[in-house]
């Protein structure tokens, strides 16, 4: 795999290229996997183009690390800080893969008392790509946190789209505060939609004209987030152009019902895995 140090946006990232022709893209800032096109030259990441490449806040679109903190949920700034701080481009063993550390520092510290060490690992492979966080507990006391790989998922056109796999599982509508089993045996979204469920035991399969993408989690990872701003809420997102929302679906793997405590010297992993059928 050839790796190089580019610009992108005017900000620094990390650019792969793997043995067949495939690409990853990754930003220093906030370890954010900004694009991976198959050896076919297709994109399969969402990234708004009129994403904020300022170097502090969140870039919309591909996939933002959310931790320590999943959404609001707690004291910190909505979806932890990771997501908004510089990255280290780190060596990695494992074949075809990137790798980006972070490690407490005196702006995490004034956030979040905890001493810690992250790492994204990006790997490519024949039609596929895997993203895997690492945390490590590297303080004398344990710490808790939620997270999640916030993966925006390039579609066609939203109607058209179907979400397969996710019936029976238990399901939040973050819209109605309503909880249930999912009864539809593929989503189809035509409206916001914000729902998290328990992830379920086999991996889900995105379908659209375009082909299928199958997208699975680790058991670390305990809950799926679907998201869809729809045309009303996306009109409203200045960092996403009015039809964005078309173009575009989270399938978020996620920890966030119940967050891990680390004790001291051990260390968390969860994944999520594209693979395209």
């Amino acid at each position: 795999m050839e790796t190089s140090l580019i610009e992108f946006r005017g900000q620094p990232a990390m650019r792969a290229t793997g043995a067949d022709g495939s690409t990853l893209t990754v930003a220093l800032h906030g370890a954010h996997v900004l694009s991976w096109t198959t050896a076919d030259a297709v994109e399969r990441l969402y990234l708004s183009p009129r994403a904020v490449f300022d170097g502090q806040a969140a870039i919309r679109g591909g996939i933002p690390i959310c931790c320590p903190q999943f959404n609001q949920r707690g004291m910190l700034p909505k979806h932890g800080f990771m997501r908004n701080l510089p990255w280290e481009n780190a060596p990695s063993d494992a074949p075809q893969t990137l790798r980006l550390a972070l490690r407490d520092n005196e702006a995490t510290r004034k956030l979040w008392p905890h001493s810690f060490e992250a790492r994204l690992d990006a790997t490519l492979s024949p039609g596929g790509l895997r993203t895997v966080l690492t945390l490590v507990n590297t303080d004398a006391a344990p710490w808790s946190f939620t997270a999640a790989l916030h993966t925006y998922l390039r579609v066609d056109d939203i109607a058209d789209a179907r979400l397969k796999g996710l019936q029976g599982a238990n399901r939040w509508d973050s819209l109605t505060d309503e909880r249930y089993a999912e009864k539809a045996g593929a989503l189809h979204f035509d409206a916001e939609f914000d729902s998290v469920y328990g992830a379920p035991a086999r991996p889900l399969q995105l379908a659209q004209s375009g082909g299928t993408v199958e997208i699975s989690q680790s058991p670390t990872c305990t809950e799926t987030v679907v998201w869809n701003p729809g045309a009303v809420l996306g009109a409203k997102l200045a960092d996403m152009p009015e039809d964005g929302y078309r173009h575009m679906l989270c399938v978020e793997a996620a920890r966030i019902d119940e967050p891990v405590l680390l004790a001291p010297g051990a260390q968390w992993l969860g994944w999520q895995q594209l693979r395209v059928l």
